[in-house]
């Protein structure tokens, strides 16, 4: 039997301003190829298909377009769990349909453990293939109550508790099953934080309950768990140095902490109960890079990428001594007319030399919003006579800005 595990999509995540539905897709569309070139019998996906909780219509279309096009195909189940940023209702709301698809979606935990075991079947023959404990997300309310005046520790002694005795539950009925089908294997997915994993920069990872007092060591999953399917962590990596409990990371690089990083899913191929795990490299569609350094370095950067025909999204970190106020126009100007993208510009010495010069005026609270601005145009050099109109235009974004926050209460 083959299973392929995959994870955290956060299909409608953008990179700042800019869409990223062609890479979802472009995704979508390799991974259904690689489904019927390596002849896969069932994909998990480990939570976070979507990137927040009401997701635009072209994340939707993506979803369910690909669920339709694994219809008839080799791959006869589809397990899905709902991870921190899906919302558990929207996820099964058409269980009911895709169900007829062999489409099995978990969307939260219920008071029922059966309801998050799936019992995996040759769709000709009937045969059981494997016993897979479906457990999505679990959140704070489903497995720990609240008492008054506990300390941290208290909270997260009692979260890691709730996780073990739910996997424990959940897996005793997958066990019971798997006594009357034979030595078939056993899955299990999660979503959550686990011991010593590793997280990349800027990569959106949220603590998902009280810090890593809740970061859950191996002990919490039962030993009956033939191979592990985490979602969450967007680094692709072994739990505990453990082969069969893996988290097989994020298909797209999530953000300039994730550059260069190279994605993957997981073939996880099933020899009676004994797992045999391959890692299958995602192809990057469109490459982010991150550039720092002074500006002839960024601009000898740039001039590669551009002699390469890159399509990168760039983030620029100046760190040169020049204080150069007009860098974001510079930067721009390097990459007009390439496929470049440039999705952020950090200038470290100006934000330093804006800091130093407020520093004194700080320590006699002589800051306010309009004080600040004009320490930025004394730096930058604006002309005093300038100076009036521009205030005057600050102002009246400060005083829209407050007039929206108050319609907002």
């Amino acid at each position: 039997m083959r299973v392929l595990h995959t994870s955290d999509w956060h299909l409608g995540r953008s990179l700042e301003t800019f869409k990223r539905y062609d890479e979802f897709e472009s995704f979508l569309g390799w991974l259904t190829q690689t489904i019927i070139d390596r002849q896969v019998d069932a994909l998990v996906v480990a939570g976070d298909v979507f990137d927040n909780t009401a997701p635009p219509n072209r994340a939707q279309e993506l979803y369910y377009r690909f669920l339709a096009g694994l219809a008839g195909s080799c791959c006869h189940h589809v397990i899905i769990v709902a991870g921190n940023h899906d919302s558990p209702s929207f996820l099964d709301a058409p269980r009911e349909v895709l169900r007829a698809l062999s489409v099995h979606v978990i969307g939260a935990a219920g008071e029922n453990p059966e309801d998050e075991v799936i019992t995996l079947k040759n769709r000709l023959t009937g045969e059981p293939l494997a016993v897979v404990c479906a457990v999505p997300y679990l959140r704070d309310r489903d497995i720990r109550s609240v008492e008054a005046g506990e300390t941290i520790e208290e909270k997260g002694a009692k979260l890691l508790q709730g996780i073990r005795e739910h996997y424990a539950r959940v897996c005793a009925v997958a066990e019971e099953l798997r006594k009357n089908n034979g030595e078939i294997p056993l899955l299990a997915t999660g979503h959550l934080f686990t011991q010593g994993g590793q997280v990349s920069e800027d990569d959106g990872v949220r603590e998902l309950y009280v810090g890593t007092l809740a970061h859950a060591p191996t002990e919490v999953f039962p030993a009956a768990i033939d191979y592990l399917a985490l979602g969450h962590l967007h680094v692709a990596q072994k739990v505990a140095g453990k082969n069969h409990f893996r988290y097989c990371g994020s298909p797209i690089a999530m953000g300039f902490g994730e550059a260069g990083q190279q994605k993957q899913v997981l073939l996880v191929e099933f020899s009676g109960r004994s797992p045999a795990v391959e890692e299958i490299a995602v192809p990057c569609r469109r490459p982010l890079r991150r550039l720092t350094g002074s500006f002839e370095q960024i601009r000898s950067c740039l001039k590669t990428l551009t002699a390469e025909n890159s399509n990168a999204w760039v983030e620029v970190d100046y760190t040169g001594d020049e204080l150069r106020p007009d860098l974001q126009d510079e930067v721009f100007k390097l990459v007009e007319g390439t496929q470049i993208n440039i999705v952020r510009v950090k200038n470290q010495k100006l934000v330093s030399g804006l800091i130093e010069g407020l520093a004194g005026e700080a320590e006699n609270d002589a800051l306010n919003e309009q004080r600040v601005f004009q320490k930025f145009l004394e730096m930058n050099g604006v002309a005093e006579e300038q100076w009036r109109e521009l205030q005057a235009a600050y102002s009246e974004i400060l005083t829209s800005l407050a007039e929206e926050d108050s319609n907002r209460e």
